[in-house]
């Protein structure tokens, strides 16, 4: 598949992108970026949302904005009242990118804690399930919005000791269909990517044997991060796609 889009494809956008601080989520802040877009940047950890900031101020590109927060502890009034900082600041929204998460603990299943269960679902799921709320009616104003998950392998197929981790991609892709068919006749896209095996401090964790060189970077996927936040992807509504098809 040809996942090319255009160098000013996304022009004029304002798009939020959660976990923007590293890994993907910092890469897909500087590609969308690259290709004209205001970002904004959501996080946990202000020191590498700056860092990524100041990355984009000094490629030139649209200056980007940052938003501190903690999805761990965050409440559906932080998601409402930073949707007003939004508007208010940007007027508008046109894309978000789902893109933080965290892994838990790898480990048999009856031996998931209650306290790691709670935290993936809540980074994982709630606090998507909660901003997806929140900026669905902003999403609503733009002329050609897109909401994208990030799943994972473990998302399509349950894999033994990824516990809490896969339920959670399960649960991802199930919350992206359900808007995604509930949005079809309207201006919004909504689909999912699994990005597969990419070198970031996530996949380190889980695999901290493994050499990760042989692994794609971040960088590597991004055509199809682009592709569907861009007009070009336009057709695509729905779907759960792979990064990295076997």
């Amino acid at each position: 598949m040809d996942y090319s889009v255009s160098a000013d494809a996304l022009k004029d956008k304002v798009i939020l992108v959660t976990g923007a601080g590293a890994g993907i989520g910092k890469q897909a802040a500087l590609s969308y970026a690259e290709h004209g877009a205001t970002v904004i940047l959501l996080g946990r950890t202000v020191k590498k949302l700056e860092e990524t900031y100041d990355e984009i101020e000094a490629a030139g590109y649209p200056q980007a904005a940052i938003i501190p927060l903690d999805m761990k502890g965050a409440t559906k009034q932080h998601y409402l009242d930073m949707v007003d900082t939004i508007e208010e600041q940007f007027g508008r929204l046109d894309g978000v990118l789902h893109n933080a998460s965290i892994l838990g603990v790898i480990s048999p299943f009856d031996q998931i804690g209650e306290d790691t269960f709670d935290d993936v679902m809540q980074v994982n799921v709630k606090s998507q399930f909660l901003l997806s709320q929140a900026v669905l009616p902003l999403l609503r104003k733009s002329d050609d919005a897109r909401m994208i998950f990030t799943s994972s392998t473990v998302g399509h197929v349950g894999r033994a000791f990824w516990g809490a981790y896969a339920m959670s991609k399960f649960a991802t892709e199930g919350m992206m269909q359900v808007i995604a068919d509930e949005v079809t006749e309207s201006n919004i896209r909504v689909n999912a990517i699994n990005p597969g095996g990419t070198r970031t401090g996530m996949r380190a964790k889980a695999f901290p044997a493994e050499d990760a060189h042989l692994l794609k970077t971040p960088k590597d996927i991004m055509p199809l991060y682009l592709y569907l936040m861009a007009p070009e992807g336009k057709e695509v509504h729905g779907q759960c796609i792979d990064a990295q098809p076997k």
